[in-house]
């Protein structure tokens, strides 16, 4: 008769050849048959929770990998495998002590110094961030991410001749050129590029969009939604067919339905689109940029609206001509701009958004064929409890000669 111990440790070692040849299923396979026998061994749901964890499997990772450290206090493998899963599942807070106890345990690279460190970031930690990531780069020198999150962190303190610095040493290690240039700008001041790179904005609202409706409206006071789209409201006026340029989740599409034959959106953020569709506001929501969205096709419309999405559009010269191209008599173009307010015409600011003066907006406005319905100035939401202000226009298109 077999013994169930030796077969447990054939198992065991055929799970361990899968895992060294990245035959990842396989080895959990093997690992699960050696645990059938050998219930609770430690070694055996350590190597199962790793490969768990390895395959995407948070969950079961999570919770094979808690019965391991459970069992095995000391499994360095463990602790970092159970981490870098709760880290995956946002268990911001979990994930931070498993990280800390398997870099304790003597699993301390670069790269979970650096989870460490976006778990502190996570937990509003900042100086336990910096210090993750302190850490980090003198464990890997090169580590251009760390460098990157440590130049954000640094920014987002008004420390921004160190998170120059920063951001310089993730470009010298291998860190995105246009990416990295742009944060640069943001704290060097001089001139702006003329836009952001698509993938910051991108991930940007990807990675906010479950939370992000209730973060902007009932944490950051978000306003502009309803102070851009009041005077057209209260005037009662019919628009057949409108786009929502950057629509997110769809807080002007709900606000101007009733009045809407029907309405368009766009949005660069596929998680944005999802929600933006699901509201039931819109004939359509295209996950794409708005100044292509503006182009496909040349159908007249009757309202375009741009509620605080310019932030993130940089210069505005393109989106004026386009949406000029497709605006009918008697049509509007209503949009808010956050205030530059140091005579720039465009300025990008430290928490990387765009900032657009009166004056520029003037100037487009006339270059394109428009004329001013009404401009006024107002808060579009708040940072750190301070009103950022805003200005906001309506135009609409001059009839040609």
């Amino acid at each position: 008769m077999t013994d169930p111990t030796e077969q447990a440790k054939s198992h065991f070692f055929d799970g361990n050849a899968h895992f060294e040849a990245g035959r990842l299923e396989d080895a959990a396979a093997q690992y699960q048959a050696a645990l059938a026998l050998v219930p609770g061994r430690p070694s055996v749901l350590a190597n199962l929770g790793v490969t768990q964890c390895r395959l995407g499997r948070w969950l079961e990772a999570v919770a094979t990998l808690k019965q391991a450290t459970k069992a095995d206090p000391a499994h360095r493998d463990a602790w970092v495998a159970l981490g870098l899963s709760q880290e995956a599942l946002s268990q911001w807070s979990e994930a931070a002590h498993a990280l800390q106890t398997g870099i304790r345990l003597g699993a301390a690279t670069g790269q979970l110094w650096l989870s460490l460190a976006m778990c502190r970031m996570r937990l509003q930690e900042p100086e336990e961030a910096l210090q993750a990531l302190d850490q980090s780069i003198a464990v890997e020198p090169t580590l251009a991410e760390a460098w990157s999150q440590r130049g954000s962190l640094l920014r987002d303190t008004g420390r921004f001749a160190e998170a120059a610095r920063s951001y310089e040493q993730a470009l010298a290690n291998g860190g995105d050129e246009t990416l990295h240039r742009f944060y640069l700008s943001s704290v060097q001041g001089g001139a702006a590029p003329a836009h952001p790179p698509a993938m910051y904005v991108e991930a940007l609202f990807d990675e906010y969009a479950d939370d992000f409706q209730t973060h902007l409206v009932e944490q950051l006071n978000y306003q502009a939604h309803n102070t851009l789209l009041a005077p057209l409201r209260a005037s009662g006026q019919r628009f057949e067919r409108v786009l929502d340029l950057g629509c997110g989740t769809g807080l002007c599409g709900r606000l101007i339905q009733a009045q809407a034959g029907s309405v368009e959106g766009v949005d660069l953020s596929s998680a944005m689109v999802a929600q933006a569709q699901a509201s039931g506001a819109y004939r359509r929501v295209v996950h794409g940029d708005l100044l292509a969205f503006l182009r496909e096709s040349t159908e007249p419309v009757n309202l375009v609206m741009a509620a605080d999405v310019f932030i993130y559009v940089g210069a505005l010269d393109a989106v004026f001509e386009a949406v000029r191209e497709r605006l009918q008599p008697g049509a509007c173009f209503a949009f808010s701009v956050e205030l530059a307010t140091d005579g720039s015409e465009l300025k990008l600011l430290p928490s990387l958004r765009y900032a657009h003066s009166p004056a520029y907006i003037d100037r487009l406005a006339a270059l394109n064929g428009f004329r001013g319905r009404q401009s006024w100035q107002a808060p579009l939401r708040e940072d750190q409890q301070k009103p950022v202000m805003g200005l906001y226009v309506l135009l609409e298109p001059v009839a040609s000669a």
